[in-house]
């Protein structure tokens, strides 16, 4: 918890000290990445055609259709899914930018033209696909592994409306939750890994692995207040401007004007999550830095341990 509030506080003391640059150039970079996820929650015509097919695979793969568990979750990932297709286009170029500008920024202060903002985008890119598939695969194994304990339960003669179902659905929920919460946090320090040490794909990820081995606590608890801020924003917005258009059935002047500062808003703290990211990523590298020099030295220890009492018993006999 010590190690957190350090990060945290340090990430805040970066973002006051390039305020300007952060909150211009970095910001508006992310500003249509930001305008794309809330207005995706509004108008999603592919939501209801992805539920009824997810709802449909829960069904055929053997999960239990009454439970309403599972009807939630067909929801959520129906709305992930939406989400992610109808924001594809500007993930891929103004939330990349964005981040690569954040990146740069940081490491290289002095080196923050357009060129070399560009430089690292071809490896933030091809992480960002293999994060893609990798988040995808821990979704199939997590549902697997559902699968299986349900198949299980039904064969040992439990059911739905059994007592001990309820206690072990919600522990499959949670299991479900830290699986993906570990491979989202990973899937981010890999993606900030691969703009600053220059290098994509599944090689970012394995290095993310190593660096955030013993540190995932530290990790979750970076990425908690983040996430419950982004989600804030998402139901401020659903609150005061899709709720006055349902309302009103029209856009005004000041809708609009309020809808673009919570667009902006939402950007500030995209901003503020890649920074933590970084910040982060440096303390991983320091401690990982830290255990190998403490390594060798230890090595070189046992080994001159062992030469003095070879020298000994040289010297007795």
């Amino acid at each position: 918890m010590a190690e957190s509030s350090k990060i945290i506080r340090k990430s805040i003391y970066t973002f006051l000290q390039n305020y300007h640059y952060f909150t211009t150039t970095a910001a508006l970079l992310a500003f249509p990445f930001s305008a794309s996820i809330l207005l995706s929650h509004v108008y999603a015509p592919i939501l209801p055609t992805i539920f009824i097919r997810i709802r449909t695979l829960f069904q055929a793969a053997g999960f239990p259709p009454s439970y309403g568990l599972f009807n939630i979750l067909s929801l959520k990932i129906s709305q992930t899914i939406s989400t992610s297709f109808l924001t594809l286009p500007f993930t891929l170029s103004f939330f990349l930018l964005a981040k690569s500008c954040i990146i740069r920024f940081l490491n290289y202060p002095k080196h923050t033209s357009v060129p070399s903002v560009f430089f690292i985008l071809r490896p933030l890119f091809a992480t960002f696909i293999s994060n893609s598939f990798l988040i995808i695969s821990a979704n199939a194994t997590a549902f697997s592994i559902l699968f299986f304990a349900f198949t299980f339960l039904e064969g040992s003669g439990f059911s739905s409306r059994n007592f001990f179902f309820l206690p072990l659905s919600a522990a499959g929920a949670i299991l479900y939750s830290i699986v993906l919460a570990n491979v989202l946090i990973l899937c981010n320090l890999a993606l900030v890994l691969s703009g600053i040490e220059n290098s994509g794909g599944y090689l970012s990820i394995l290095k993310a692995f190593v660096l955030i081995r013993g540190r995932a606590s530290t990790a979750l608890t970076l990425a908690v207040p983040v996430s419950l801020s982004l989600a804030a924003i998402e139901a401020l917005f659903q609150f005061r401007i899709v709720r006055a258009y349902n309302v009103s059935e029209k856009i005004n002047y000041s809708m609009a004007v309020e809808g673009i500062f919570i667009a902006y808003l939402y950007s500030i703290f995209v901003v503020i999550d890649t920074v933590v990211s970084c910040i982060f990523y440096k303390s991983c590298c320091r401690k990982v830095s830290c255990g190998n020099h403490e390594l060798r030295y230890a090595y070189r220890i046992e080994i001159a341990k062992g030469e003095i009492e070879h020298s000994k018993v040289m010297m007795e006999s």
